[in-house]
């Protein structure tokens, strides 16, 4: 037999873990209206964050000015005069003097990285501003005599070189990804009156904003209700939102009904507060106001905060770099006790080594996630239709055991690292079919669409709280999904770090319902 090693069992999962034929995937989707669909049918790409994009600016204004002045200290001065630590001090205060510089004079913005002319003025005296006062402050400290005035010049004009050819590059970049579209806000408007056209018109006339209506909901077919609100069409009804949000990228929901439609709008938020998406009200028809701090700010366009999108910008990089890191450690240590539990499991019984199924993944996707195989191949049961019980004779000898410890889940490493479509921590993807006696999970528990609102993971807040395994009455799915938004809503990189080191312990006391 050959040996067994990371990419070969991945490979052995994608085509072994067939499905039977008694047993079909069945989507349950909500009818869109054509014009929805024309919008899904759309090619959307990946949105970029802006916060980060900022972020990584501001990192490589500081290193590349680092560089520029380092390089010139090494190559010039230092064969002259040999190391002094001044020099690399003052380099690294200069460039950390001009990110702080560059943000007081507020060109860390994407619209202006668009730009030419008004990015280039601000960063050019920004950066003049940040050698004059270094001037002066060395002047005074008397350190003016110990510095090369042929290093000063050189690092000011190549210093300058670099930041413009940066920004050049830059605006480059950004252009290109504002024509894919991987900047824009897509936005849907709910409230397709004239409360809903003003909105649209009040966002669309603002210069340089990222704001890109899809269009507007409305559950009203009367004459109040518009079938186009400023040029944006009428998609459909409230309820249509999920629906749609789940078939297509959607960022930010704006109500366009007034404060004084309270319980219409409580009706509203019950549905859609499972989306991971922003959700907000506008304020631009309110006669009542709020102190300005109060509001949040689409251009010129208050808003009033009800739900955000969970871990986002700089959260879900420091999130994509723990299951990266750690999880490609995780694997590498995983893999010789992975290879025994494939060689047990194929010794054990005819079939397969790994099985596929589907699960419920970020945004109530469709995932496939890769396990060890626990039960008589004949007998698998891809979309868990029917729940494992205590003593179930569809499990095998080495399948109780990987069952009881979670060996079986190992391979869900695979989806960490290679597929990206799991987190090594987060709510646990149920199979689409997964049930309480005969209901599913989402008819079961209300909100339950809700736990999706981020990735999924191979561990989680719930399962190390003893809530795994068998689910067999209301309290146990309850519970999990209790645990779940717990989770989601207090999330950090030390509550993962957490709930990883505490997984190994509660496999060996909180397994009771693992069968």
């Amino acid at each position: 037999m050959e040996p067994l090693n990371a990419r070969s069992m991945l490979d052995a999962a994608t085509s072994a873990a067939a499905k039977p034929a008694d047993e079909p995937f069945v989507e349950r989707r909500r009818r869109l209206s054509p014009a929805a669909l024309d919008v899904v049918n759309q090619k959307v790409s990946r949105a970029y964050s802006p916060i980060v994009i900022t972020g990584f600016v501001r990192l490589a204004d500081f290193t590349l000015l680092s560089l520029v002045g380092i390089a010139l200290y090494v190559g010039y001065v230092m064969q002259l005069s040999g190391f002094s630590w001044v020099y690399p001090a003052e380099v690294i205060a200069v460039s950390i003097a001009a990110v702080v510089c560059f943000q007081a004079a507020d060109i860390y913005q994407v619209q202006l990285f668009r730009g030419q002319l008004r990015q280039m003025t601000r960063m050019i005296s920004s950066w003049s501003f940040v050698f004059l006062l270094f001037i002066g402050i060395s002047f005074f400290a008397k350190y003016g005599s110990e510095i090369s005035r042929l290093w000063l010049a050189a690092f000011y004009f190549l210093g300058l070189a670099a930041l413009v050819a940066e920004r050049l590059v830059l605006r480059s970049l950004v252009r290109g990804w504002a024509r894919q579209g991987r900047l824009d806000r897509r936005t849907i408007i709910v409230g397709s009156d004239s409360n809903g056209e003003q909105l649209v018109e009040a966002l669309k006339a603002q210069e340089d904003s990222d704001i890109h209506v899809l269009g507007v909901f409305d559950d009203r077919n009367d004459s109040r209700a518009l079938d186009t609100c400023a040029g944006a069409r009428k998609l459909g009804k409230v309820d249509d939102i999920v629906e749609f949000a789940r078939r297509t990228r959607v960022d930010l929901v704006l109500f366009a009904l007034p404060i004084s439609a309270e319980t219409r709008i409580l009706e509203m938020l019950k549905k859609l507060w499972v989306l991971p998406v922003d959700i907000r009200l506008s304020a631009h028809t309110n006669k009542l106001r709020f102190r300005p701090r109060s509001y949040s700010y689409l251009g010129e366009v208050p808003t009033l905060d009800v739900f955000e999108a969970p871990i986002t910008d700089w959260d879900l990089v420091m999130k994509w770099l723990f299951d990266r890191v750690v999880g490609s450690l995780a694997l590498l240590a995983a893999l010789p006790v992975m290879g025994l539990v494939a060689l047990a499991v194929r010794l054990d019984s005819p079939g397969p080594v790994l099985f596929q199924q589907k699960r419920f993944g970020f945004n109530n996707e469709r995932i496939d996630v890769y396990k060890f195989r626990s039960m008589y191949h004949h007998q698998a049961d891809p979309t868990a239709s029917k729940v494992v019980t205590k003593n179930d004779p569809r499990v095998t000898r080495v399948g109780r055991f990987i069952r009881k410890t979670s060996l079986d889940e190992l391979p869900q490493l695979f989806n960490v690292v290679f597929s990206g479509n799991l987190s090594l921590v987060g709510p646990r993807p149920h199979a689409v079919q997964g049930k309480l006696q005969s209901r599913l999970f989402d008819e079961a528990v209300d909100g339950y669409f809700a736990r999706h609102r981020v990735k999924p993971g191979i561990t989680g807040w719930a399962q190390i709280n003893g809530w795994r395994g068998e689910i067999d009455n209301q309290e146990k799915i309850q519970k999990r999904v209790e645990f779940d938004l717990y989770y989601i809503e207090n999330w950090s990189v030390l509550f993962d770090l957490y709930i990883l080191l505490k997984t190994p312990i509660s496999l060996l006391t909180k397994n009771e319902n693992a069968y």
